[in-house]
């Protein structure tokens, strides 16, 4: 799977894409609404723009359920696969910002004298 959901009762909006970034806005109107399963072939960051809860079911079986606060944001690697569902009794907006990974980038990053 890419970065594209299947089935789900949320909404997104991708606010920026280009080569380095996308940055999309995830809208859950009601209780219960989710992504949809999806596995993610991009680094990321999100940025939740509420304080609640948000119920993870991940692909063996487990669960686990995720405390967000308003512009506290948090980062996974690539890979993971997961559906996420509203624990809210409250509309949410999150924004979920997708890196992508330039060799170039990251090594000249590394090697600058000024971070050793």
């Amino acid at each position: 799977m890419c970065d594209e959901t299947l089935g789900g009762t949320a909404t997104s909006d991708i606010l920026i894409d280009n080569t380095r970034v996308r940055v999309t806005r995830w809208s859950f109107a009601n209780k219960g609404d989710n992504t949809g399963w999806h596995r993610h072939e991009h680094d990321y960051v999100v940025v939740p723009q509420f304080d609640g809860m948000l119920e993870i079911d991940l692909p063996d079986g487990e669960h686990m359920t995720a405390e967000l606060k308003t512009g506290v944001p948090y980062f996974r690697e690539l890979g993971v696969e997961h559906d996420v569902i509203s624990g809210n009794d409250f509309p949410l907006r999150l924004h979920r910002n997708r890196t992508s990974r330039q060799k170039g980038i990251a090594h000249a990053t590394r090697n600058h004298p000024r971070r050793r």
